[in-house]
């Protein structure tokens, strides 16, 4: 038996602080975003995007704390892609990053989250796998490059580090393609 500190919450508790905490990152990103957008890299725009990121892993931690629902097995992927994906058009359409490894990030988020909902409504679940979680985390990262002040000057680092996280967002998008294949082939 697993110990807990404070309530626990069962797989279909829709209201739970890491529901909370999710759903606080959801609104926070349209403010992330106009920052990026009007205030470009500063101290709070970064400020901002790490407490919005960061928030990520707490919400994580509280949900395994407290018991995984899921509504928040819903909610924190996408939250994730909200932030992520706000981000990342709003430093394009800046001029700071090129459109095509945003359109690409673009097109396997949005695809893959459209695939697993396909497959879930067949009954399988495709689970997030670690890479997954290190995908977001590199996504992040390139984010952080173009907002810190100290490193916002730099167009190669901004570019070397959006085409290393479309890399990773390609290939975890393969391996979510192929689970689910093997997931779909055993069910049937």
């Amino acid at each position: 038996m697993t110990e807990t500190a404070g309530p626990s919450f069962g797989p279909s508790a829709l209201v739970t602080p890491a529901n909370a905490l999710t759903a606080a990152r959801l609104l926070a990103t349209p403010i992330f975003v106009a920052m990026i957008i009007v205030q470009g890299a500063t101290w709070a725009t970064a400020v901002v995007g790490t407490l919005v990121a960061g928030s990520d892993g707490i919400d994580g931690w509280l949900a395994r704390r407290q018991g995984t629902t899921r509504s928040g097995a819903f909610l924190d992927p996408l939250a994730d892609k909200v932030v992520v994906l706000g981000a990342l058009f709003a430093l394009a359409s800046q001029g700071v990053l090129s459109w095509w490894p945003v359109a690409l990030i673009s097109v396997r988020e949005v695809g893959i989250t459209a695939y697993r909902a396909w497959a879930g409504r067949r009954g399988v679940s495709i689970p997030a796998r670690p890479s997954a979680k290190v995908k977001t985390i590199v996504q992040d990262l390139a984010i952080a490059t173009c907002l810190l002040p100290p490193l916002a000057p730099y167009d190669t680092l901004h570019t070397v580090a959006i085409w290393v996280a479309t890399a990773f967002t390609l290939v975890t998008g393969a391996e979510y393609l192929l689970d689910g294949r093997r997931a779909l082939r055993t069910t049937s």
